[in-house]
């Protein structure tokens, strides 16, 4: 699955063109900012601007599914992400991440398995995918895994374009 083909929104509207990331590794995180985890927007942040000159992203996706964490407007959550956590890295619309309304660009990274051999559903917010400059799927970290984790950052220097 090559997340290059899904069609998702930016959070501040028009479309994300997920194709301006072919050829880059892209960490995908369902983000919400009433979660106890929300403090990885930070890390998150710090990855992207430690390797974004060597062609790496973060991709923030909204989730409101797990007890409503996400209420937000994508207008509030921009101001909430830029102002508390200095966000920069690009958002996509909220999506929902399980379920029979799933976006397709979860749909694509679901199968894959985390360390433990997990598949499947979203287990909670900032559940994260490494996905390769060729738009496969290249690891999946916990939630409670942080951004800045060693394995997390192995993955990303393995997978940054060449």
């Amino acid at each position: 699955m090559s997340i290059h083909e899904v069609e998702i929104n930016a959070l501040q509207g028009g479309s994300a063109d997920l194709r301006q990331y072919r050829g880059k590794a892209v960490l995908v995180v369902n983000v919400a900012s009433k979660c106890g985890l929300t403090p990885q927007y930070a890390g998150l942040e710090r990855l992207h601007e430690r390797y974004a000159a060597r062609g790496f992203t973060v991709l923030g996706v909204p989730c409101n599914q797990f007890m409503g964490q996400e209420p937000r407007t994508s207008e509030e959550i921009a101001e909430f992400c830029s102002a508390t956590y200095g966000v920069t890295f690009p958002m996509t619309e909220k999506a929902e991440v399980n379920g029979g309304g799933r976006h397709a660009l979860y749909d694509g990274l679901v199968p894959t398995p985390d360390a433990g051999g997990h598949t499947g559903d979203i287990r909670w917010n900032f559940e994260k995918f490494l996905v390769a400059p060729d738009g496969t799927v290249a690891a999946r970290f916990a939630p409670q895994t942080e951004p800045d984790a060693a394995e997390v950052v192995a993955a990303i220097e393995s997978n940054l374009p060449a």
